[in-house]
Protein backbone atom coordinates (compact mmCIF):
# COMPACT_ATOMS: atom_id res chain seq x y z
CA UNK A 1 0.00 0.00 0.00
CA UNK A 2 1.57 3.31 -0.71
CA UNK A 3 0.79 6.81 0.38
CA UNK A 4 -0.37 8.28 -3.50
CA UNK A 5 -3.25 10.16 -3.99
CA UNK A 6 -5.81 9.18 -1.30
CA UNK A 7 -9.29 8.80 -2.47
CA UNK A 8 -12.51 8.75 -0.49
CA UNK A 9 -14.64 5.59 -0.28
CA UNK A 10 -16.94 3.74 2.25
CA UNK A 11 -16.58 0.45 4.26
CA UNK A 12 -20.28 -1.19 5.79
CA UNK A 13 -19.47 -3.63 8.49
CA UNK A 14 -22.39 -5.61 8.97
CA UNK A 15 -22.83 -7.23 12.50
CA UNK A 16 -24.90 -10.43 11.55
CA UNK A 17 -25.31 -11.57 15.09
CA UNK A 18 -25.76 -8.00 16.60
CA UNK A 19 -22.79 -8.39 18.61
CA UNK A 20 -19.81 -5.56 18.18
CA UNK A 21 -17.62 -7.99 19.22
CA UNK A 22 -18.92 -10.95 16.92
CA UNK A 23 -18.66 -12.00 13.31
CA UNK A 24 -18.40 -9.23 11.25
CA UNK A 25 -18.62 -8.81 7.70
CA UNK A 26 -16.69 -6.66 5.59
CA UNK A 27 -17.58 -4.51 1.83
CA UNK A 28 -16.27 -2.18 0.31
CA UNK A 29 -17.85 0.32 -2.16
CA UNK A 30 -17.19 -0.88 -5.66
CA UNK A 31 -15.06 -3.74 -4.78
CA UNK A 32 -16.27 -7.56 -5.88
CA UNK A 33 -14.22 -8.63 -2.34
CA UNK A 34 -15.86 -9.24 1.08
CA UNK A 35 -13.92 -9.94 4.00
CA UNK A 36 -15.34 -11.91 7.10
CA UNK A 37 -13.93 -11.43 10.76
CA UNK A 38 -14.65 -14.78 12.45
CA UNK A 39 -13.98 -14.91 16.85
CA UNK A 40 -12.08 -18.21 17.26
CA UNK A 41 -15.14 -18.98 19.87
CA UNK A 42 -17.99 -18.72 16.87
CA UNK A 43 -16.00 -20.81 14.35
CA UNK A 44 -18.62 -23.37 14.81
CA UNK A 45 -21.41 -21.39 14.28
CA UNK A 46 -19.90 -19.87 11.38
CA UNK A 47 -19.64 -23.12 9.12
CA UNK A 48 -22.65 -22.43 7.13
CA UNK A 49 -21.43 -18.96 6.34
CA UNK A 50 -21.09 -18.45 2.51
CA UNK A 51 -17.91 -17.14 2.48
CA UNK A 52 -16.63 -20.72 4.07
CA UNK A 53 -17.11 -22.69 1.16
CA UNK A 54 -14.86 -20.16 -1.58
CA UNK A 55 -11.26 -19.47 -1.78
CA UNK A 56 -10.19 -17.37 0.06
CA UNK A 57 -6.77 -15.78 1.57
CA UNK A 58 -6.58 -15.35 5.79
CA UNK A 59 -4.83 -14.35 8.47
CA UNK A 60 -5.17 -15.53 11.82
CA UNK A 61 -4.46 -13.39 14.63
CA UNK A 62 -4.04 -13.49 18.24
CA UNK A 63 -1.67 -11.59 21.24
CA UNK A 64 1.44 -11.47 21.73
CA UNK A 65 3.27 -13.70 24.13
CA UNK A 66 6.59 -12.19 25.71
CA UNK A 67 6.08 -9.76 22.93
CA UNK A 68 4.05 -6.12 22.75
CA UNK A 69 2.89 -6.98 19.00
CA UNK A 70 0.68 -9.32 17.88
CA UNK A 71 1.31 -13.02 17.32
CA UNK A 72 -0.15 -12.99 12.91
CA UNK A 73 -0.17 -16.03 10.46
CA UNK A 74 -1.03 -15.69 6.59
CA UNK A 75 -2.54 -18.50 4.63
CA UNK A 76 -4.33 -19.65 1.89
CA UNK A 77 -7.48 -21.81 1.20
CA UNK A 78 -9.27 -23.33 -2.01
CA UNK A 79 -11.81 -23.73 0.36
CA UNK A 80 -12.09 -21.82 4.06
CA UNK A 81 -13.68 -23.98 5.92
CA UNK A 82 -11.53 -26.91 6.26
CA UNK A 83 -8.72 -24.87 6.29
CA UNK A 84 -9.67 -23.09 9.61
CA UNK A 85 -11.68 -26.12 11.40
CA UNK A 86 -7.75 -27.55 10.74
CA UNK A 87 -6.24 -24.97 12.40
CA UNK A 88 -8.94 -24.83 15.55
CA UNK A 89 -7.85 -28.15 15.72
CA UNK A 90 -4.22 -28.14 15.45
CA UNK A 91 -1.72 -28.25 18.12
CA UNK A 92 0.52 -25.37 17.99
CA UNK A 93 -1.76 -23.00 16.11
CA UNK A 94 -3.35 -22.17 19.32
CA UNK A 95 -2.21 -18.39 19.89
CA UNK A 96 -4.94 -16.88 17.28
CA UNK A 97 -8.29 -15.30 18.71
CA UNK A 98 -9.88 -14.06 15.31
CA UNK A 99 -9.47 -15.15 11.71
CA UNK A 100 -9.97 -12.61 9.25
CA UNK A 101 -10.85 -14.24 5.73
CA UNK A 102 -11.18 -12.20 2.34
CA UNK A 103 -12.65 -13.89 -0.77
CA UNK A 104 -14.40 -12.63 -3.76
CA UNK A 105 -18.55 -12.38 -4.11
CA UNK A 106 -18.28 -13.02 -7.24
CA UNK A 107 -16.30 -16.48 -7.24
CA UNK A 108 -13.62 -15.18 -9.79
CA UNK A 109 -10.75 -15.03 -6.87
CA UNK A 110 -8.65 -18.71 -7.66
CA UNK A 111 -6.36 -20.71 -6.23
CA UNK A 112 -3.09 -18.98 -8.26
CA UNK A 113 -4.78 -15.45 -6.98
CA UNK A 114 -5.01 -16.19 -3.23
CA UNK A 115 -1.55 -17.78 -3.50
CA UNK A 116 -0.33 -14.38 -4.95
CA UNK A 117 -2.36 -12.41 -2.04
CA UNK A 118 -1.35 -14.94 0.65
CA UNK A 119 2.77 -14.36 -0.83
CA UNK A 120 2.32 -10.23 -0.61
CA UNK A 121 1.11 -10.31 2.54
CA UNK A 122 3.61 -12.10 3.86
CA UNK A 123 5.76 -9.73 2.03
CA UNK A 124 4.26 -6.48 3.33
CA UNK A 125 4.07 -8.10 6.97
CA UNK A 126 7.50 -8.76 6.94
CA UNK A 127 8.12 -5.28 5.81
CA UNK A 128 6.33 -3.51 7.91
CA UNK A 129 7.56 -5.34 11.01
CA UNK A 130 4.21 -4.82 13.11
CA UNK A 131 3.77 -8.05 14.01
CA UNK A 132 5.56 -11.24 14.75
CA UNK A 133 5.22 -13.38 11.87
CA UNK A 134 4.22 -16.73 12.77
CA UNK A 135 4.74 -18.17 9.09
CA UNK A 136 7.75 -20.62 8.99
CA UNK A 137 8.26 -19.69 5.25
CA UNK A 138 7.94 -16.91 3.10
CA UNK A 139 5.93 -18.45 0.07
CA UNK A 140 6.76 -17.64 -3.16
CA UNK A 141 4.30 -15.51 -5.76
CA UNK A 142 2.91 -18.59 -8.21
CA UNK A 143 3.12 -18.24 -12.05
CA UNK A 144 0.09 -15.62 -13.49
CA UNK A 145 -0.46 -14.24 -16.58
CA UNK A 146 0.13 -10.25 -17.08
CA UNK A 147 -3.36 -9.82 -16.44
CA UNK A 148 -4.24 -11.96 -13.49
CA UNK A 149 -1.06 -10.55 -11.66
CA UNK A 150 -2.95 -7.05 -12.29
CA UNK A 151 -6.07 -8.35 -11.19
CA UNK A 152 -4.95 -9.90 -7.86
CA UNK A 153 -2.85 -6.77 -7.04
CA UNK A 154 -6.03 -4.82 -7.85
CA UNK A 155 -7.96 -6.79 -5.33
CA UNK A 156 -4.86 -6.51 -2.72
CA UNK A 157 -4.86 -2.68 -2.58
CA UNK A 158 -8.90 -2.63 -1.73
CA UNK A 159 -7.91 -5.84 0.79
CA UNK A 160 -5.20 -3.43 2.28
CA UNK A 161 -7.74 -0.56 3.01
CA UNK A 162 -9.89 -2.60 4.82
CA UNK A 163 -7.43 -3.89 7.24
CA UNK A 164 -6.53 -1.11 9.29
CA UNK A 165 -10.51 -0.18 9.50
CA UNK A 166 -10.56 -3.57 11.71
CA UNK A 167 -7.59 -2.20 14.10
CA UNK A 168 -5.14 -4.41 11.79
CA UNK A 169 -2.13 -2.46 11.15
CA UNK A 170 0.23 -4.48 10.33
CA UNK A 171 0.69 -4.99 6.78
CA UNK A 172 1.12 -0.98 6.71
CA UNK A 173 4.62 0.55 5.77
CA UNK A 174 5.75 3.56 7.90
CA UNK A 175 3.90 7.04 5.46
CA UNK A 176 5.47 9.31 3.68
CA UNK A 177 5.76 13.29 5.79
CA UNK A 178 3.69 15.36 4.61
CA UNK A 179 4.69 18.96 3.45
CA UNK A 180 2.32 20.45 6.04
CA UNK A 181 4.19 18.42 8.85
CA UNK A 182 7.06 19.62 11.23
CA UNK A 183 9.61 17.25 11.24
CA UNK A 184 10.91 16.84 15.08
CA UNK A 185 14.06 16.02 16.93
CA UNK A 186 14.51 13.76 19.61
CA UNK A 187 18.28 14.75 21.67
CA UNK A 188 18.72 13.47 25.12
CA UNK A 189 20.87 10.56 26.98
CA UNK A 190 23.31 10.90 24.23
CA UNK A 191 20.93 9.98 21.21
CA UNK A 192 19.68 11.85 18.04
CA UNK A 193 16.40 11.15 16.62
CA UNK A 194 14.02 12.34 14.08
CA UNK A 195 10.37 12.10 13.17
CA UNK A 196 7.19 13.08 12.45
CA UNK A 197 3.25 12.92 13.28
CA UNK A 198 1.01 11.01 10.91
CA UNK A 199 -2.53 9.84 11.07
CA UNK A 200 -1.38 6.62 11.96
CA UNK A 201 0.92 7.41 14.37
CA UNK A 202 4.07 9.31 15.19
CA UNK A 203 6.95 7.98 12.43
CA UNK A 204 10.48 7.68 14.02
CA UNK A 205 13.35 8.24 10.75
CA UNK A 206 15.97 5.83 9.72
CA UNK A 207 19.24 6.60 11.35
CA UNK A 208 17.86 7.62 14.95
CA UNK A 209 19.58 6.24 17.43
CA UNK A 210 18.60 4.39 21.07
CA UNK A 211 20.12 4.23 24.18
CA UNK A 212 21.44 0.60 24.60
CA UNK A 213 20.31 -1.72 27.25
CA UNK A 214 23.07 -0.59 30.06
CA UNK A 215 21.32 2.92 29.77
CA UNK A 216 17.80 1.65 30.20
CA UNK A 217 16.08 3.26 33.57
CA UNK A 218 15.36 0.66 36.19
CA UNK A 219 12.02 2.36 36.64
CA UNK A 220 11.26 2.19 32.40
CA UNK A 221 7.75 0.32 32.27
CA UNK A 222 7.70 -3.36 31.16
CA UNK A 223 5.70 -2.18 27.69
CA UNK A 224 8.54 -0.53 26.61
CA UNK A 225 11.07 -2.96 27.62
CA UNK A 226 9.33 -5.27 25.74
CA UNK A 227 8.82 -3.56 22.63
CA UNK A 228 13.27 -2.21 22.52
CA UNK A 229 13.37 -6.23 22.82
CA UNK A 230 11.36 -7.16 19.69
CA UNK A 231 12.82 -4.60 17.49
CA UNK A 232 16.02 -6.11 18.30
CA UNK A 233 14.85 -9.49 17.05
CA UNK A 234 12.92 -7.39 14.37
CA UNK A 235 16.06 -6.23 12.89
CA UNK A 236 14.44 -2.51 13.13
CA UNK A 237 17.24 -1.50 15.90
CA UNK A 238 20.45 -2.86 15.12
CA UNK A 239 23.96 -2.62 17.04
CA UNK A 240 26.07 0.74 16.99
CA UNK A 241 28.24 1.14 19.28
CA UNK A 242 27.38 1.37 23.09
CA UNK A 243 23.43 2.16 21.68
CA UNK A 244 21.44 1.07 18.32
CA UNK A 245 20.61 2.58 15.41
CA UNK A 246 16.77 2.54 13.93
CA UNK A 247 16.99 0.86 10.22
CA UNK A 248 14.26 1.99 8.67
CA UNK A 249 11.16 4.59 8.94
CA UNK A 250 9.13 3.08 11.85
CA UNK A 251 5.52 3.74 13.49
CA UNK A 252 4.92 4.09 16.81
CA UNK A 253 1.31 4.30 18.23
CA UNK A 254 2.13 7.90 20.05
CA UNK A 255 5.15 10.21 20.52
CA UNK A 256 5.80 8.96 24.12
CA UNK A 257 5.59 5.44 23.39
CA UNK A 258 8.44 6.41 20.56
CA UNK A 259 10.07 8.25 22.93
CA UNK A 260 10.36 6.12 25.67
CA UNK A 261 11.57 3.19 23.21
CA UNK A 262 14.88 5.22 21.81
CA UNK A 263 15.29 6.62 25.68
CA UNK A 264 15.00 3.31 27.58
CA UNK A 265 12.74 5.27 30.33
CA UNK A 266 8.99 6.56 30.66
CA UNK A 267 9.19 9.48 28.43
CA UNK A 268 6.17 12.73 27.53
CA UNK A 269 6.72 12.50 24.12
CA UNK A 270 4.91 15.54 23.32
CA UNK A 271 7.77 17.69 25.54
CA UNK A 272 10.60 15.81 24.29
CA UNK A 273 9.93 16.07 20.52
CA UNK A 274 10.78 19.58 19.39
CA UNK A 275 10.71 21.24 16.32
CA UNK A 276 14.12 22.89 15.03
CA UNK A 277 12.85 26.41 16.58
CA UNK A 278 13.06 24.45 19.97
CA UNK A 279 9.18 24.48 20.19
CA UNK A 280 7.70 21.27 21.89
CA UNK A 281 5.24 19.79 20.07
CA UNK A 282 2.72 20.37 22.80
CA UNK A 283 3.91 23.95 21.60
CA UNK A 284 3.14 23.40 18.09
CA UNK A 285 -0.56 21.68 18.64
CA UNK A 286 -1.34 24.47 21.23
CA UNK A 287 -0.71 27.03 18.78
CA UNK A 288 -2.40 25.26 15.76
CA UNK A 289 -5.17 25.19 17.98
CA UNK A 290 -5.82 28.98 19.46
Amino acid sequence: MTDSVARPFSVRVFLPGGDPDGVRVIEKTNWSGIGVVIPRPLLGESKGRPEMDRTAVYVLVGPGEDSPLPRVYIGEADVLRPRLVQHQQQTGKDFWTHAVAFTSKDANLNKAHVKHLESRLVELAKASKQCVLENSTAPGLPSLSEADAAEAEGFLADLLLCFPILGYGFFEQAPQQQTSTKTLFLRAKGITAEGFESSRGFVVRAGSTAVGEAKEAASCHAYLIETRRELVRQGVFTAKGDGFEVTQDYTFSSPSTASGVLLGRTSNGRAEWKAADGRTLKDIQDAENE
